[in-house]
This record gives structure tokens, C-alpha cells and sequence, in this order.
């Protein structure tokens, strides 16, 4: 990794992942995580501060990039949360089958290279009956704007770490095995309309 990866890129996509309407959404769904948390694309932390810590036993905090994880540093001083990081990518889970409660993904699947062997990896080291959290942004619904995000993709996921805008996010969490139990869509205000069509919910493995 170089200097824009390890010190530009990690700024920008934290200020990015923290804007008001962003966090507004993943309130939604990070406190609804409970038991053993498998957190996939942790980043600086931006999610400890809203589990509900009493349902909480601990979290495995994958995250790959160093950047990311020395950004998280402040987070983890003021959390109180159990903590362990994995230094893996999303595709090399190494977690026991059937081993967490929660699986949560807050603007990750758009980054995962091989994103079908990372949801098969969630599946697999998540319990029966356990829950897939997601809250990503996407291929939004409007012709005209998917025209943009596939044609901006190409360029913009080389400078954004691999960001792709045009991911059709609840076609490949079930294509890999869940069945989706609730499901919002929607624009956020203060984004581009290209990279400001989300979609969050929950899923359990089908």
C-alpha cells in the first residue's frame, strides 16, 4: 500500500462514511446486532459507537487496510466493547463455521473484490438463525443515473478503493445463499445522486 492508500484514502472515505444522512442510516441497523459480531469492512470504527453495548458479547473487526485500522485507534479508546481485529479481506474469513450471531456490512460490499466468495465466507460463519446486517449504497433505480455510475465505475473505483456505484446489493446477498427479511431503499440528501442510492435490511441465511 502507498502513501494515498494508506493516509489520503482512509481521510476521505471516513469524512464520506460520516456525513449526517449516512450515519442517520446506519442507526438504523448497527444497533440491532447482538451475541458474537463479525463486523466485515470495520474501517475507523465509525459503527462502535452505535451498537447497543449490553447485547453485545464481542465483535471481530475485519479490516485489511492499515490506513483504516490506525484511523480506528480513537474509536477503540472509547468503546468499551471487545474488540479484535481481522487483517484479512473480506474473501478470507478465518472464523469457525456457524460461529457468529451477526454479520454486519455498512458500506463494504461495494469495495470486495470477489464479493461472492465474501458472502459465502459471512454464510458460512454465521449460526443458524443468526443475521446478516447490510447498509450499502448501490445501482440506484433511475435509467439516467445508472448510465453515469456505469460509466464513471471504471475511474472511480481506482481512486476510491476499489468503490464500485453500480452493484446491485440485494441481488448478490441472495444469489449467495440468504433470503432478505426486510429491505429500505432510498436517496440520501447531501450525496451525489450516483453514489447516494441506498439500501439497508436484514437477511438470514436462506
Amino acid at each position: 500500500m502507498g502513501f494515498y492508500e494508506n493516509r489520503i484514502l482512509p481521510f476521505v472515505i471516513d469524512k464520506a462514511c460520516s456525513m449526517a444522512p449516512i450515519m442517520a442510516l446506519r442507526e438504523k441497523i448497527v444497533p440491532l446486532a447482538s451475541g458474537v459480531v463479525l463486523e466485515v469492512g470495520m474501517g475507523s470504527g465509525i459503527n462502535l459507537a452505535l451498537y447497543q453495548a449490553d447485547n453485545i458479547d464481542f465483535i471481530w473487526g475485519l479490516e485489511p487496510s492499515e490506513g483504516m485500522r490506525k484511523k480506528a485507534r480513537a474509536n477503540l479508546k472509547n468503546t468499551n466493547l471487545k474488540v479484535k481485529w481481522l487483517n484479512l479481506n473480506g474473501e478470507d474469513i478465518s472464523l469457525d463455521d456457524n460461529s457468529v450471531d451477526t454479520v454486519l456490512l455498512t458500506y463494504t460490499l461495494c469495495t470486495i473484490p470477489d464479493w461472492q466468495q465474501a458472502l459465502q465466507q459471512m454464510r458460512r460463519v454465521l449460526k443458524p438463525g443468526g443475521k446478516l446486517l447490510f447498509c450499502e449504497h448501490g445501482l440506484a433505480p433511475d435509467r439516467n443515473i445508472q448510465n453515469w455510475q456505469n460509466r464513471i465505475t471504471p475511474v472511480w473505483k481506482k481512486l476510491a478503493g476499489g468503490c464500485h456505484l453500480n452493484r446491485r446489493i440485494p441481488e448478490l446477498i441472495t444469489s449467495c445463499g440468504f433470503k432478505i427479511d426486510s429491505l429500505e431503499q432510498c436517496y440520501v440528501d447531501d450525496a451525489p445522486r450516483i453514489a447516494g442510492y441506498m439500501y439497508y435490511g436484514t437477511a438470514v441465511k436462506n
